[in-house]
């Protein structure tokens, strides 16, 4: 028997929030001695310090189980619509897929756009409902919605005979028929390995001798420098081989692997060497970068690149020059930033990274928010200062026409917020395509929309709908650029002056909108200080101090109350700046504020008579 056939390299993947992670974990427990199982942790797979802290997985990872005398490489994918880069070059490197799909929600924006990768990739799919033990669990009409999607996406050809497997991921059982449920607790997981076992194929075996090891992510270790994890195509690799880097520009670079590791469990097995069908971590290969191939020799046809969908956002890093600037970073230079990003961009394949005619500004394309807030935090988190401008929709021209991108946009609500909400976004030019109601008095909305109409609108629909709705969104295409869409509708409070907020000044200006700051912050002229009750911006004093006669009047200072400033998260301010607006980033600190800071300037410009 050939070393391909007892391999089984398959992939998780799903909307976010349906499992995918909580599964894996089980997977992995199931597969362990008794010992290694109560020494793992939840959410084993989500071991950077950000996807714990949201719940999220944000990079793809791998892992490898024995089951009977195979060794299954599983890697787990994020299921947030902006880290499709990360599933997008994951699917290069596996034979199959369990797709994951809520046996309440049914299928979902992500569901739609990594089954139609899946169908690009020529992938096997086994279908996992999860969640069957859910309140309101649906999985039979949830099959159905699958089903539907299936030939929506793949067409009359489309092979609708793939295994469905019944789960609970947080209970850890699996059924191949919902009427087998009193079995759960004595199968365990056993029917969906065997479904991986029986029905993905084994990698293919080419047995040609020339390498070709696609790199998938690259990574640093504190003991091993620089890594490389992929596939080998074809084959072999083995420690201290000479070979070479084979980059996107038909560039050879020498290169040599000095220590090679296969995965099993959450622990590394380390080997001297890799044959067809392995999926692995190597070290050593300096200057490796994302979609490289490890080759023994140029190849003689075209190799095939990981295919990433184009980024569909845009915005603006800044080196800070904010009145602030330098007080709580320590990396603040045009260079330290420059590099960063660059770096970023090595890896990041869903993040691209410009210069710009200012040696100051970078402009960085990303697949949404989420994407470049997980960026902009890591950053904070490493010592850069920086600002970052308004979001905006990447334009591309095709065939003369000016294109922006969609999305299409899924909104659970109560039916009595469906008014309002359908009001709100035709005038955001969203176009409804779908609306369907249950008997528990909510409403389903399927909109196709313009990206740049939703990046400001998650917090005025938590308030529309008091905050009980639901919306996901994810890519659609380029369409056709929409009319002007409006501006947000309140304008806000700018500080006039240098200084520290106090509860007098901050008590005069609560009548009149909603505060960013708090007693005892520090502010800049310029700086955004809250939320104005009506439109236009208008310029306030939150350091102004009252004067003092006598002791009754200190007295009365002191009964003065508050309402507790906004709390500004990296998404929230992001999402509600404007085009003369930037968001200033510190470690420790969000702060907003106009691009021009000094109130005569912006007079100037709203005039036209300042120079460019």
């Amino acid at each position: 028997m050939n070393y391909q056939e007892k391999i089984r390299n398959i992939a998780v993947v799903a909307h976010v929030d349906h499992g995918k992670t909580t599964l894996i974990d089980k997977m992995l427990k199931e597969s362990v001695n008794k010992r290694d199982y109560e020494a793992m942790p939840e959410r084993a797979m989500d071991s950077d310090e950000l996807e714990k802290e949201r719940g999220i997985t944000i990079l793809s990872k791998c892992t490898g189980i024995k089951y009977n005398d195979y060794r299954i490489n599983i890697v787990d994918t994020p299921g947030h619509g902006d880290f499709g880069s990360e599933v997008e070059r994951v699917l290069a490197m596996v034979d199959g897929v369990l797709l994951l799909v809520d046996a309440f929600d049914g299928p979902m924006p992500q569901t739609r756009f990594i089954l139609k990768k899946c169908f690009d990739y020529n992938l096997h799919i086994v279908l996992v409902i999860n969640k069957i033990d859910r309140p309101g669990a649906r999985p039979k009409e949830v099959l159905e919605m699958v089903y539907d999607l299936f030939l929506e996406l793949g067409g009359g050809n489309v092979n609708l005979d793939f295994p469905v497997i019944y789960s609970s991921a947080k209970e850890g059982y699996a059924l191949n028929d919902l009427g087998k449920h009193g079995e759960a607790g004595k199968v365990g997981l056993k029917p969906l390995f065997d479904a991986i076992t029986e029905f993905i194929p084994h990698p293919p075996i080419l047995n040609r001798p020339s390498l070709e090891f696609l790199v998938t992510s690259i990574g640093h270790d504190d003991f091993l420098g620089a890594t490389a994890i992929g596939i080998v195509k074809s084959g072999g690799l083995k420690v201290m081989d000479q070979v070479f880097l084979y980059n996107a520009k038909d560039e050879l670079v020498k290169a040599r692997p000095n220590k090679i590791f296969l995965f099993d469990g959450l622990k590394k097995q380390e080997t001297n060497e890799i044959k067809e069908g392995d999926i692995a971590l190597v070290s050593g290969l300096t200057g490796v970068t994302a979609g490289d191939y490890v080759v023994n020799e140029k190849p003689v046809s075209p190799l095939q690149r990981i295919k990433i969908d184009e980024p569909v956002i845009l915005v603006n890093f800044i080196v800070n020059k904010s009145p602030f600037s330098g007080r709580e970073g320590k990396l603040v230079t045009t260079r330290r930033l420059r590099e960063r990003l660059f770096k970023e961009a090595l890896n990041n394949v869903g993040l691209k990274v410009s210069d710009t005619g200012d040696e100051t500004i970078f402009d960085v394309y990303g697949r949404g928010l989420l994407h470049l807030s997980i960026l902009i935090e890591k950053m904070r988190r490493e010592g850069f200062e920086f600002a970052v401008s308004k979001p905006k929709g990447v334009i591309k021209e095709i065939d003369g026409k000016k294109m922006e991108p969609y999305e299409l946009l899924y909104i659970t609500i109560k039916d009595e917020f469906t008014g309002p909400i359908l009001e709100r976004l035709s005038s955001m030019k969203g176009n409804l395509i779908d609306m369907t109601k249950d008997d528990k008095g909510n409403t389903y909305l399927e909109f196709v929309i313009p990206s740049r109409s939703i990046m400001g609108f998650h917090n005025e629909f938590l308030t529309l709908t008091k905050g009980t709705g639901t919306m996901n969104h994810n890519f659609y295409k380029f369409d056709e650029f929409a009319q002007e869409i409006s501006p947000r509708k309140n304008g806000v409070m700018i500080s006039m002056e240098n200084g520290e907020a106090n509860s007098y000044g901050l008590f005069n200006l609560q009548e009149r909108g909603s505060l960013f700051v708090a007693p005892q912050d520090e502010v800049y002229e310029g700086m955004i200080t809250g939320i104005h009750s009506k439109p236009g911006d208008i310029t306030v004093n939150p350091c102004k101090k009252k004067q003092l006669t006598n002791m009754r009047s200190k007295a009365s200072d002191e009964m003065i109350t508050l309402t507790p400033a906004i709390r500004l998260t990296i998404e929230y301010a992001l999402e509600f700046i404007e085009d003369d607006e930037l968001v200033e980033f510190t470690p420790r600190s969000i702060r907003l504020r106009k691009k021009l800071l000094s109130e005569n300037e912006r007079k100037k410009e709203s005039r036209g008579l300042l120079k460019a």
